[in-house]
């Protein structure tokens, strides 16, 4: 009861979030703004959001052929990919109701296609997620070292209009080193005490489960490994070149490229942790991503809403087909057993 409670809570909150960004997002605009976004949509070439879609069905795949190899190590069968890539879909289904409902679900799913227990499957899932943790972390790092003059710019001078000084980019960067060789020396320090406190002990818990998550990786095997790592890079550029190709939808912003595409992503990847799925949020973010290339308002949100339609409306249809798909398996397997008994 707690625990459906809890979801419960989980599914308001969130939501709530987002309908407050979709209520304040219309709430700000005027009628012409209004009348502007929607002519941006129409003026939008829509066979570029049908490539869209392909990517994001795409980068679903890829990240069910990756679950995939890591059940080989285990002591259960593996599962075959087109139950693995509909498991996957039916957790992007169900997170949209519930956030991270669908990780128990997709090994629900599998307990029922392919007989793997739960507790396998989870295993199998809390390893995957730790390493999206840390390629995401990375690539947000990597971003900003690499692309980020224009952001860093834009930031900085945000920033400015309401602090009357900052300090350079290079004492923000000198500051923090000290600060983590602080932190460090501290740690060592009063080690013992501070793994009296629960909340330390969780942290620490959590980056050894990081460790350990990206070290059985390795335990795959060589080629295993390799393809691993092949599937992580092929999901994250999929998912930035999604918004590379959206750019393309429309004519202010067909002349950007992949760096804008990356900030796009950033942004976005925010939008879908704020709220339900990233209602509201996503799109508004989105268009303070591209307000940084200087992209009108009306054609920032409507490509930011498209780029999110175009992907939800993918985990809608196939989610649910996936789902209607294991419900009649289940109900088969169900009947077949029945029969087994009765033949018994």
């Amino acid at each position: 009861m707690k625990k459906n409670a809890g979801n419960i809570l989980k599914f308001i909150v969130f939501l709530g979030i987002g309908v407050f960004f979709v209520y304040w997002f219309l709430l700000k605009l005027s009628s012409d703004e209004k009348e502007a976004i929607w002519q941006s949509f129409l003026g939008a070439k829509w066979s570029w959001v049908a490539v869209v879609m392909v990517i994001s069905l795409l980068s679903h795949f890829f990240r069910a052929l990756r679950w995939r190899l890591l059940f080989k190590p285990l002591s259960c069968r593996t599962p075959g990919v087109n139950n693995t890539f509909g498991a996957v879909m039916v957790t992007y289904l169900a997170n949209l109701a519930v956030p991270r409902l669908g990780e128990v679900m997709r090994c629900a799913m599998l307990r029922t296609s392919d007989n793997i227990p739960m507790e396998k499957s989870l295993g199998t899932v809390v390893t995957e997620r730790i390493f999206d943790l840390v390629m995401f972390v990375v690539i947000i790092l990597l971003g900003f070292l690499l692309m980020f003059s224009d952001v860093k710019d834009f930031l900085y001078d945000t920033l400015s209009q309401k602090f009357s000084t900052l300090p350079t980019l290079a004492g923000i960067a000198a500051t923090g080193i000290v600060l983590l060789i602080i932190l460090f020396v501290l740690y060592k320090i009063f080690k013992e005490r501070l793994m009296r406190f629960k909340l330390f002990q969780k942290v620490i818990e959590l980056i050894k489960g990081c460790v350990d998550g990206v070290k059985s990786i390795l335990h795959l095997g060589l080629a295993s490994s390799l393809m691993f790592i092949f599937y992580s890079l092929a999901i994250y550029f999929l998912y930035i070149a999604g918004g590379w190709i959206i750019l393309k939808a429309f004519s202010e912003t067909v002349g950007l490229g992949f760096q804008t595409a990356f900030v796009i992503y950033l942004f976005g990847s925010a939008g879908m942790m704020i709220s339900q799925g990233g209602l509201g949020a996503y799109p508004v973010l989105v268009w303070q991503a591209l307000n940084i290339y200087g992209i009108s308002e009306s054609t920032s949100l409507a490509l930011g809403w498209l780029l999110w339609g175009s992907q939800q409306a993918v985990v809608l249809v196939i989610g649910l087909a996936y789902l209607i798909y294991f419900s009649l398996l289940k109900k088969k397997r169900g009947a077949s057993q029945e029969d087994n008994i009765n033949d018994q």
